[in-house]
């Protein structure tokens, strides 16, 4: 089992990346592999919208996102994490929402059968950028298997004094852990009766 991260935040010590960490230190304490992909060092460039698409074998662009799309792909549980920019999601994030239409077009699922949705905002626009990446997220799973945790903070590094939000955040990691647990089956032990 694992769960992928994928983080839209330009701060690599920031809020949102805080709360990610928290989340998948809590499904890792329970067994669960994770991984966090950071967006911003990575060249993700925005979707060119090429009218063959279907028909490439390949995204003709030649950058980092066809290898974090498979790793999106192939994850068990997928966590999608974002500050609030604008009232929406950041362009790093949107970029890689984007990039998916690659495999929309080649009608490419993928495994995860749970999400996680961090959204950390300094007041307005958390709504918008919640339902933004949950019709992002409903091509592939299903809605009651997604899961959002949102955190007020309006300075660098204010996360790490909201106990509240730290809380959801773990819970979220544990809440994935135990989905993912449960709906694998148990192996078999290779005897009959």
């Amino acid at each position: 089992m694992k769960i992928v991260a994928i983080v839209g935040s330009p701060r690599p010590r920031g809020n949102t990346n805080y709360l990610v960490d928290q989340a998948l230190a809590e499904a890792d304490k329970l067994g669960v592999e994770t991984e966090k992909i950071d967006l911003t060092p990575y060249v993700v460039n925005p979707c060119q919208g090429h009218d063959n698409c279907a028909t490439q074998t390949e995204c003709l662009q030649k950058d980092d996102a066809p290898w974090i799309l498979e790793k999106f792909r192939q994850a068990d549980g997928v966590i999608l994490a974002t500050p609030v920019y604008y009232y929406n999601m950041t362009a790093q994030m949107k970029a890689f929402v984007d990039r998916n239409y690659f495999l929309y077009k080649h009608d490419i699922g993928i495994e995860a059968k749970v999400a996680g949705l961090i959204i950390v905002a300094g007041g307005e626009g958390m709504g918008q950028t919640d339902r933004a990446m949950r019709r992002f997220l409903a091509f592939y799973i299903e809605n009651d298997r997604i899961s959002t945790v949102i955190g007020l903070a309006n300075r660098l590094g204010e996360m790490k004094t909201n106990a509240s939000a730290i809380e959801e955040a773990r819970k979220l990691g544990r809440l994935m852990a135990s989905q993912l647990t449960q709906a694998t089956p148990a192996p078999s032990t290779g005897s009959s009766q």
